[in-house]
């Protein structure tokens, strides 16, 4: 059986040992279901948005999919500005939150996607390029990474941003959005919804936070009880 290395921060290695994980079953059965997901990815059309391979993308993210197939209308496949476009049209997604986060106004990125796209006009496409389907395994790769089971619009952006060949990662660029940046922000994001989630407390300011978080913490809420219920 061929033997592929695993390494591991100083830190994790030690609690590793520690707690005496089957560290070589961990990383097979991750890598098979990897493997399974890219798969799908690379096989994937306008039809099979709704598979069953595809059960991690949240609800939301296969809505910004199928705005992206919308957009990409008359080009001859979906590329990596149309899934940009679907991001930026959904327009409640945590991705966008994300960019706010950063300083980055999605007007501004809306209004430079547009500028690079032509309208959209005849048939859509039923296939992704090639630099669309690799930002879509980077996606999938960025939920895994992060030790998410699930696939959302924030780990598309990550996503897009880790191709290196395609218009959405150049034009993110060019905005000043880098990846490590968008990365620790995500999680930043996550962890402070979480941790919002469970402070008490009527502070004014605080409520008003709250309020403006209240869509984001409830959809993470949905996806922990979908997480659990598998």
């Amino acid at each position: 059986m061929p033997k592929v290395n695993v390494y591991l921060p100083d830190e994790l290695a030690d609690a590793v040992k520690a707690a005496a994980l089957p560290v070589s079953a961990i990383c097979q059965r991750a890598l098979e279901q990897s493997v399974r997901r890219v798969t799908a990815i690379r096989a994937m059309t306008l039809t099979d948005l709704d598979h069953s391979q595809l059960s991690q993308f949240t609800e939301r993210t296969r809505t910004v999919i199928r705005l992206a197939v919308e957009r990409a209308a008359g080009a001859p496949s979906v590329d990596t500005e149309h899934l940009l476009a679907g991001i930026l049209t959904e327009g409640t997604n945590l991705a966008l939150h994300v960019l706010r986060a950063m300083e980055i106004d999605p007007a501004v990125v809306q209004n430079a996607v547009a500028a690079r796209i032509p309208p959209a006009d005849g048939d859509p496409p039923t296939r992704f390029s090639n630099f669309a389907s690799n930002a879509l395994e980077l996606t999938v790769t960025e939920a895994l990474s992060l030790g998410h089971n699930y696939v959302g619009c924030e780990h598309l952006l990550l996503g897009l941003l880790s191709e290196p060949g395609g218009v959405a990662g150049d034009l993110l660029r060019e905005l000043g959005v880098d990846l490590r940046t968008t990365r620790r922000t995500v999680v930043a994001a996550l962890t402070g919804y979480q941790h919002l989630r469970a402070q008490p407390g009527n502070d004014p300011v605080l409520a008003a936070v709250r309020a403006e978080l209240k869509p984001i913490v409830e959809r993470i809420e949905r996806l922990e009880q979908q997480a659990s219920s598998k």
